[in-house]
C-alpha cells in the first residue's frame, strides 16, 4: 500500500493506493479518503499512467460533489500502521485477497490481517476495526477481569457473573440485573485510572440499577474525583476508537 494526495481547490485529499491480484482497476471515495486499487500485474509505467488517470477522475468527481470525510470515530488502516493502546503498541500488516470473509491473527504485538478485496471500502474498514477490536479484546479480557474482581473486593463485595470485553460503540460499559458486566474495548485507549472508574461505575450498578443520588454516592465513595474521569471520557471519546 502506498499513500498519496491530491489538492482540489486548495483542499487536500488523502489517497490510499493498493496493489492487488486483480484484473481491473478500481477507485472509490471512502469515509476517510480516496482508495485506488491497481492490478499488481501491470508494468510500472502502466501503473503510473493508471494512477494519473484515477487522480483526474477523482478531481472531477470531488468538484462535482465534495465528499465529507470522517475525522472522529473512524480510522483508516494501512500496511505498517501502529496502533497505540495504553502502553502497548501494535503493528498492523494488511493483505487483500478476493474472498468474502476477512481474518486476523496475532503474533506478539503484530496483527496480520487478510481482508476481502471483493467488498466495498466501508465494509473492509469495518472488517479490520472489528477484527482488531476482537483479537485485542481477547488478549485483554483477563486483565479487565482481574481488575473488576480486585475493585469489587476493595469497594463492593457484590456477586458477579460473567465479564465481557466487546466493541460497544454506544457506551463505555453496562451491567445487567443478572450480574453480567460488559466493558467496551474502546476503553482500552483510556488511562488506567479512567478504566478503573468505568469498572467501578458498573460495579456500583450491582447495588443501584439506576443513576440516582444513592448510586452516585457509591461511585464517589470509591472514586472521589470521578467527575474528572467523566470529563476525560467526554473530551477524549473521539480518540477512543479502533
Amino acid at each position: 500500500m502506498r499513500r498519496d494526495k491530491i489538492i482540489v481547490d486548495g483542499k487536500e485529499y488523502k489517497i490510499y493506493i493498493y496493489f492487488e491480484q486483480r484484473n481491473n482497476t478500481r477507485v472509490s471515495i471512502g469515509k476517510t479518503g480516496l482508495h485506488f486499487r491497481i492490478p499488481i500485474g501491470m508494468s510500472r509505467e502502466e501503473q503510473f499512467k493508471e494512477i494519473l488517470r484515477l487522480k483526474r477522475w477523482a478531481v472531477n468527481k470531488i468538484r462535482e460533489k465534495p465528499p465529507e470525510f470522517k475525522q472522529k470515530g473512524s480510522r483508516a488502516y494501512c500496511e505498517g500502521d501502529k496502533l497505540q493502546i495504553a502502553s502497548e503498541e501494535y503493528t498492523l500488516h494488511l493483505e487483500y485477497k478476493e474472498k468474502q470473509s476477512s481474518s486476523v491473527r496475532i503474533i506478539g504485538n503484530e496483527l496480520f490481517f487478510t481482508v476481502s478485496s471483493s467488498i466495498p471500502e466501508d465494509k473492509q474498514r469495518k472488517h479490520i476495526l472489528v477484527l482488531a477490536s476482537r483479537i485485542i479484546g481477547q488478549r485483554k479480557l483477563s486483565y479487565i477481569t482481574q481488575k473488576i474482581h480486585e475493585l469489587n473486593n476493595a469497594h463492593f463485595n457484590v456477586p458477579i457473573k460473567k465479564i465481557f470485553l466487546k466493541y460497544n460503540q454506544s457506551n463505555w460499559g453496562s451491567c445487567s440485573r443478572e450480574g453480567n458486566i460488559n466493558i467496551s474495548t474502546r476503553l482500552l485507549f483510556a488511562p488506567e485510572e479512567v478504566i478503573d472508574y468505568v469498572c467501578i461505575h458498573e460495579l456500583a450498578h450491582r447495588k443501584e440499577q439506576n443513576h440516582s443520588d444513592a448510586f452516585w454516592n457509591l461511585v464517589e465513595k470509591a472514586v472521589p474525583n470521578y467527575k474528572e474521569k467523566e470529563r476525560w471520557l467526554k473530551e477524549n471519546s473521539g480518540q477512543c476508537w479502533f
